[in-house]
């Protein structure tokens, strides 16, 4: 396929009203993206985005926003009345290149390689148009590709399913609705189209038999594979395809050399990357541009997304991460909560139901029970104890916390930002810290204990008195 002369329409115009759902078909998520973003990335990867015209039309601005920094163009179709009057619009934006790609929005298995092979074989057969065909196990409903011969590239018809004759049932190869066609042989017979259906609309797929009339070469390319076309009217249908595409994220991270245990439990977007010899154990998620490297260890019920981890992490069960970046040989949870701007050092500790929010934890520091810690610094070889919190919200604005190198923070102690630990300073437990410490000090910001003995006598007997009368 040569980019420079070949354009790309994705119709991504329709409402998919049988989904009903308010929001635009295109725009619904599988694997983690928009169903329009996964053909795109398959057609970006064989042509330019300069080449690429993106057909809207229901909630237009919201789909243009989805995958607006493509660099793609958008033609706009006023009124949607069907795949032929949606290329029809595209008339001037393509005029003057060679061959058009159209495909629909809600095809996102579609492989690049699958692209790329249907424009060459298009070009190789000189075609008008030519047709993605495929044999999905069950092609009840789909229009058939009658073909001149069995042998021959070319189609001599496509027939819907209702129109079928006696001897057409067993054909098994259907129509994907992908099409390569010539781009001066489209436009100069586009208009032949007619709207003479049940929804009053312009099917692109009439091309076929207006093209074959006027003495044009209308062929077919066969893909083995049929869920490649597959695309989804329901919820249920799309919901086929998102555990589809994850299951094809697990086999292709399980070929790099990562274990996924149970993979039909765990939830991995599309476009994760996990590192050889990592474990992934049952119901593990992994969303967004979560990247993980070699020899970790992913324990059930934990959430990742987003985040950037090192090698040799262990993250315990039940771990919430989002926008969280761990440094190698780190330990997480169980129960830990690391919210965006989390930054975990090299083989540092953050223990169970402690939550931690923009906020940098350094090289061996450790901090293992029920904290949080939010806009902090925190230096190297740290202990932080149980109960501890950075107060670092004042209603209005929020405040930093600063921790040095080898802090001893005792449980239960309560650092009211802004605040600043030097190096080496220990920090008793149960203390509310509200000064600077200096390097090597002890702080303690604590009210003197007081004992009364016999105070718990005293108090049981002025009760028994009071009920008494």
């Amino acid at each position: 396929m040569e980019p420079q002369h070949f354009a790309t329409a994705i119709l991504a115009a329709g409402k998919g009203t049988r989904l009903k759902s308010k929001r635009a078909k295109v725009l619904h998520s599988i694997a983690g993206k928009p169903l329009l973003q996964h053909v795109l990335d398959a057609v970006l990867s064989v042509t330019r985005p300069d080449q690429v015209f993106v057909v809207v039309g229901h909630q237009a601005e919201e789909v243009e926003r989805a995958v607006g920094a493509t660099g793609v163009h958008f033609v706009l179709q006023m009124q949607q009345l069907g795949t032929g009057h949606a290329v029809q619009c595209l008339r001037d934006s393509v005029s003057g290149l060679g061959d058009l790609l159209v495909l629909s929005g809600d095809v996102p298995l579609i492989r690049p390689e699958t692209i790329e092979q249907l424009g060459n074989f298009h070009q190789a057969q000189q075609a008008a148009m030519t047709i993605l065909t495929a044999r999905p196990e069950n092609p009840f409903g789909y229009g058939r590709v009658v073909r001149v011969s069995p042998t021959s590239p070319e189609v001599a018809a496509i027939v819907e399913q209702k129109a079928l004759a006696a001897d057409q049932q067993y054909i098994g190869e259907i129509n994907s609705g992908i099409y390569v066609f010539r781009i001066d042989a489209l436009y100069r017979h586009i208009d032949s189209l007619q709207a003479n259906n049940a929804h009053g609309e312009y099917y692109l797929t009439d091309m076929a038999a207006i093209l074959r009339a006027a003495g044009e070469r209308v062929v077919a390319f066969e893909i083995g594979d049929a869920t490649e076309v597959l695309g989804a009217n329901t919820i249920a249908e799309m919901m086929d395809l998102d555990a589809a595409m994850r299951m094809q994220s697990a086999r292709r991270l399980m070929a790099e050399g990562v274990t996924i245990h149970r993979p039909e439990t765990c939830v991995i977007d599309a476009a994760v990357t996990v590192g050889a010899d990592t474990i992934l154990e049952p119901f593990v998620q992994l969303l967004g541009n979560t990247r993980i490297g070699e020899d970790c260890r992913i324990r059930s019920y934990s959430v990742i997304q987003d985040s950037t981890i090192g090698s040799g992490v262990l993250i315990h069960n039940g771990c919430v991460l989002d926008g969280a970046t761990i440094s190698d040989g780190a330990f997480i949870g169980p129960f830990a909560h690391l919210r965006p701007g989390s930054q975990i050092g090299r083989e540092a500790h953050v223990g169970n139901f402690v939550e931690i929010k923009n906020a940098r934890v350094g090289d061996k520091s450790k901090a293992n029970h029920l904290t949080y810690l939010g806009d902090a610094a925190i230096g190297s070889g740290c202990n932080i104890g149980a109960g501890v919190i950075t107060c670092n919200y004042d209603g209005v604005n929020k405040h930093p916390t600063k921790i040095g190198d080898r802090v001893f923070v005792g449980s239960n102690s309560t650092l009211v930002a802004p605040v600043a630990l030097e190096d080496d300073s220990y920090i008793a437990a149960a203390s509310c810290i509200t000064e600077p410490v200096p390097a090597g000090a002890l702080a303690l910001g604590r009210s003197r204990q007081t004992v009364k003995s016999g105070w718990v006598k005293q108090r049981r007997a002025a009760q028994q008195r009071k009920k008494d009368g």
